[in-house]
């Protein structure tokens, strides 16, 4: 594993971070999620960017606009077998830094996204598989949103092996997400993939959230019935135990997720699409500050 001599101020290693960003079809979205990792406070060592089979000139794009960057190492793949489970698994495949944050191609990462999450990893000493960002679709900045994240972290702490945020918002110590397999058709070949890793991760050691992690997704999937589970059935989630999680995802939700047809294809459908004849500008370059 890589190592990193970088220090906190009370002597605490900081680790050092690998971007993995899988992408399809993204033109219009992704030049503001690269620049809001391009503007961290601490930017990664590298970013491993992923094109999943892109047909709109979205590879390209990225290649000219990541150009001219020199402080940050920069890795163009390509993962021809289409699906975000393959793409992540190609990616993650060659990071060589021992932390790991992924993105979505159509989200806002604010300039302390790293340097908080680096902080929170250092200052539990290894006791972490993974620090989790809340997703925020208004100001996070607000009375209100704050209060919304900070009740979400008193509502996780009574349920600390499940998941509260999705893959846009998950950072893993990257032995712990080998270990517990990675992404991979063999474990899980549905949507919700985010959560059936959390699962697996959790043999290896805790989340952390932090009120002032947060991430902005750009909201543009409003229907979101044909890449989720349904309310009954994360009721449930919530209910299950960690030791009985198998059960839910391998026997329950999979048999459910089959005959619904909620593969993890699913997730390159791009309805809005239909309703935006021209390339519209990135909605996750926002004005947030």
């Amino acid at each position: 594993m890589a190592r990193n001599n970088c220090l906190t101020r009370n002597g605490a290693t900081a680790p050092e971070f690998s971007v993995v960003l899988p992408y399809y079809n993204e033109y219009s979205y992704i030049t503001g999620t690269l620049d809001s990792w391009l503007h961290q406070r601490t930017p990664p060592v590298e970013m491993i960017l992923i094109d999943n089979g892109s047909t709109d000139g979205s590879a390209q794009l990225v290649k000219n606009h990541l150009r001219d960057i020199q402080r940050i190492r920069m890795v163009f793949l390509t993962e021809p077998k289409p699906g975000k489970i393959h793409a992540l698994q190609t990616g993650i495949a060659r990071s060589s830094s021992p932390f790991i944050a992924l993105s979505d191609a159509d989200t806002y990462y604010p300039p302390h996204y790293l340097e908080l999450s680096k902080h929170l990893f250092a200052i539990h000493d290894g006791s972490l598989s993974a620090v989790m960002a809340l997703p925020e679709f208004g100001n996070p900045h607000s009375v209100g949103s704050k209060t919304r994240r900070q009740s979400l972290i008193a509502f996780q702490k009574l349920w600390r092996k499940h998941s509260f945020t999705g893959g846009h918002g998950q950072l893993f110590r990257r032995e712990a997400l080998l270990e517990a397999g990675g992404f991979s058709e063999s474990f899980w070949s549905y949507v919700l993939l985010d959560h059936e890793i959390m699962y697996r991760i959790f043999k290896y050691g805790r989340s952390l959230y932090h009120r002032d992690l947060w991430c902005c997704p750009s909201g543009r999937r409003q229907d979101r019935t044909r890449v989720r589970w349904n309310l009954s059935e994360r009721f449930l989630y919530q209910l299950t135990p960690h030791c009985l999680q198998g059960w839910f995802f391998y026997h329950f939700l999979k048999n459910r997720f089959e005959a619904r047809g909620l593969n993890q294809l699913r997730l390159r459908e791009k309805p809005w699409e239909a309703a935006m004849p021209e390339r519209e500008s990135s909605q996750a370059s926002s004005s947030i500050t």
